[in-house]
């Protein structure tokens, strides 16, 4: 499997897989699959009284004209090219029409013999096919026969992905070449494994993938190639717990009389059976040396921040630091801003007014905050802090005056050194990538810090099993008391009556007292792109570019909204720009933000009640999701528009957004329309390379299979040592950033 491709089908045209496909070794070569099976039917044996109109057929014939020509649409508008060929198959004849490809003619001439698969159509009572795919198998010079065993095709034809430059029948034919001089691997899974599991041999299941005799050959061939890759990405991620576990945590038990407990007591809320449940179950790692490494999930709004603080206020109590890990600047401050407002003077140790502004406007002078014996101090560290600012913050995290740091990517960086740190918090996870999570826990020293890793997007099962496998689970699932449904609705913006309407709710909600926010796709000038973009939506040429918070802003404020207090939010304003436009909306001095999707997660203004998002259908479900959750966070009912222009799919794709409201049937549901690249990308998954053939939809049985095996397997052999063909499979899975725990332990 790793033998170069040269060594099996020469140098040519191992060149022109490496510069196209980027194969470089039989296994590349091997597990490009096929996406489909064509069977060549023998249509020469038919007759004309046999055939149907819309059947599928394939059938090899010889042309025996070809020509093109170019006739402009009917109404005048683009050329097209029309390449018309008549072939016969015995004593059958066809006509075979391809639009737009010119090159067929020359490539196909008269006297050539090829392959043909497409629908039969009739027309003027001749048998037709209309845009086949197309193979020449001979030319009218060469010497091959159809029936010479280098060309012949197999009875069960596989369809390969190919690109304009490497014709699925190319791959056909490296494939035979390598299979003819293969010999099988050493199976890299155990016997006992897969007789247990009912798993067919490694070389079987190549063969039987790529030239199967029978169709039904080609299931145990797919289950095998499945099961080896959930197998692969299950010993990595569970030598990652593993690995994790490997030097001790700080021990971090609570007290009775410390600043955990004088939080609780402040609370002026109840917290939720959940919120208390989460709590204590991090609470008992938190106390012990055993580290921490959890994945906290809940739905929007469901009170994971309270329980992320109390778990920083038990590490802070016993003396060390907490860093909570924001993928933006707006996020990272509205949490610096949520914590000290939620913690009062106990986060206020020691510290005049200033950084955060608690002076009064027109102060010379920062005035003193009151402050708690048991305060701690928070400090915000991002990328954009000025000079003095970021000295400070870096002193007061290296001296261990800050028990709580909040900050971006900023914090990860090697020049910021903690006194003790002893629990990270990471928020969106899916920002973020394994290695930037494991950036501070990978430091030198005794101890390693706890892990608790945040996601307001609830994850199906498979997913929690297959991205966030080295993590334990725990799930918030009620939301807090007092909480009303946000009544959702999907509006068709090409209706201006309808649309008209929705600015009205808004300023009738900002009449009543409240606060709105109006989402934009984009900025709106010729700079790069916003912090966030939009992660779906229908494709097509003649789409018109999505529309703009600048200029929207602009439109609203002359028109609909006129004399409402509007102001503009994205990812591009400086942060101290960005974080007083963010000030004034949480105190109420601004109606309407109008904004990109940097207020898509952590934002958190009670008196908005009203969403109103544009373009809705370039929006991902979870986008939408999170939008959403930015209002309802209050006791007041709050309504959620999706706007868009356009009918069909991405119509009926809201109205079922709009018809769900828990976000765990949400995640389902994104789950569904998304594509398994999306799912399982590196940026979310943190891994090299996308899966193959793992279907986190319809592999459950196989992940939970292969998990099971792969902690049974790593608790006998940690890093694989013993195993060394286990460890070439999961290299082979995830890469070698993947594989990182292999080299760990």
């Amino acid at each position: 499997m790793d033998s170069p491709l040269a060594e099996a089908i020469g140098g040519r045209s191992a060149a022109v897989l490496r510069k196209h496909l980027e194969m470089d070794t039989v296994g590349d070569l091997l597990r490009h699959l096929p996406r489909r099976y064509e069977s060549v039917a023998d249509l020469a044996s038919r007759g004309p009284d046999d055939l149907t109109v819309g059947e599928y057929v394939n059938v090899i014939a010889q042309v025996r004209s070809a020509r093109g020509e170019r006739k402009f649409r009917r109404g005048g508008g683009k050329q097209i090219h029309i390449t018309s060929m008549e072939v016969t198959a015995g004593g059958l004849e066809l006509s075979v029409t391809f639009f737009n490809q010119p090159w067929r003619a020359r490539t196909m001439p008269a006297g050539s013999r090829a392959f043909f698969a497409g629908k039969l159509e009739k027309f003027r009572d001749r048998w037709q096919l209309g845009s086949p795919r197309a193979m020449r198998i001979a030319g009218p010079d060469d010497e091959a026969d159809v029936d010479d065993e280098v060309v012949k095709l197999p009875p069960i034809t596989p369809v390969y992905p190919a690109t304009k430059d490497v014709q699925t029948w190319e791959l056909l034919a490296a494939v035979r070449q390598v299979l003819e001089v293969f010999d099988d691997p050493v199976d890299p899974i155990p016997e006992e494994v897969r007789t247990r599991h009912g798993l067919i041999d490694l070389g079987r299941a190549l063969r039987d993938i790529h030239l199967p005799a029978h169709l039904e050959d080609t299931k145990p061939a797919m289950r095998r190639l499945t099961w080896d890759e959930a197998f692969g990405l299950q010993l990595a991620l569970q030598g990652e717990r593993a690995n994790a576990t490997v030097r001790p945590a700080p021990a971090c038990p609570r007290t009775d009389d410390g600043l955990a407990a004088a939080f609780d007591a402040r609370l002026p809320f109840e917290l939720t059976a959940g919120q208390r449940r989460v709590g204590d179950e991090l609470a008992e790692v938190l106390a012990g040396t055993r580290p921490l490494n959890r994945l906290l999930q809940g739905d929007v709004g469901s009170g994971k921040t309270v329980v992320a603080l109390r778990a920083m206020l038990q590490v802070v109590d016993a003396g060390r630091q907490a860093v909570l890990l924001a993928p933006t600047e707006v996020l990272a401050a509205q949490h610096a801003r949520s914590l000290r407002a939620m913690l009062g003077p106990l986060g206020r140790a020691g510290e005049p007014a200033g950084l955060f502004g608690a002076g009064p406007e027109g102060a010379d002078e920062p005035v003193e905050l009151d402050t708690s014996e048991q305060a701690t101090r928070i400090v915000l560290l991002t990328g954009s802090l000025g000079a003095k600012e970021r000295r400070q913050a870096l002193l007061d995290v290296q001296s261990g005056a800050a028990g709580i740091v909040v900050g971006t990517h900023a914090v990860i960086q090697a020049e910021v050194g903690f006194a003790d740190l002893g629990l990270l918090v990471v928020d969106e996870q899916h920002r973020f990538g394994v290695r930037q999570r494991d950036e501070l826990r990978s430091r030198p020293g005794p101890t390693a810090p706890h892990l608790l890793v945040m996601t307001a997007t609830p994850i199906p099962r498979t997913v929690a099993l297959t991205v966030y496998g080295d993590l334990e689970n725990s799930v918030l699932d009620e939301l807090p008391a007092g909480r009303k449904p946000i009544a959702t609705h999907a509006v068709p913006g090409n209706r201006p009556k309808w649309l008209a309407r929705v600015w009205e709710r808004v300023r009738e909600d900002v009449e009543a007292g409240h606060q709105a926010y109006v989402v934009c796709p984009r900025i709106g000038d010729d700079g790069p792109p916003d912090d966030e973009e939009p992660d779906a939506g229908p494709s097509g040429d003649e789409r018109r570019p999505p529309l703009a918070a600048l200029e929207v802003a602009e439109l609203l404020a002359a028109g609909p909204l006129a004399g409402l207090r509007l102001e503009v939010l994205h990812g591009r304003l400086p942060a101290e720009e960005k974080d007083d436009v963010m000030r004034r909306f949480a105190a109420g001095d601004v109606d309407v933000l109008v904004s990109t999707t940097v207020i898509e997660v952590g934002v958190d203004v009670g008196n908005a009640t009203v969403i109103v998002v544009l373009d809705a259908e370039r929006f991902g479900v979870s986008q939408l999701h999170q939008l959403r959750g930015r209002v309802g966070r209050g006791d007041t009912a709050s309504s959620c528009f999706l706007v868009t222009e356009y009918e069909g799919p991405p119509m009926e794709r809201l109205q079922r957004i709009a018809e769900i409201h828990d976000g765990f049937a949400m995640a389902d549901l994104d789950l569904e329309l998304r594509s398994e690249g999306d799912v399982l990308g590196t940026e979310q998954a943190g891994r090299r390379r996308t899966l193959r053939f793992l279907s986190v939809r319809r592999h459950l049985a196989e992940i939970t299979e292969a998990r099971d095996v792969a902690r049974s397997v790593l608790a006998d052999d940690p890093t694989l040592a013993h195993h060394p063909r286990l460890a070439g499979l999961v290299r082979a899975v995830v890469g070698d950033e993947g594989a990182r725990f292999l080299d760990k332990l």
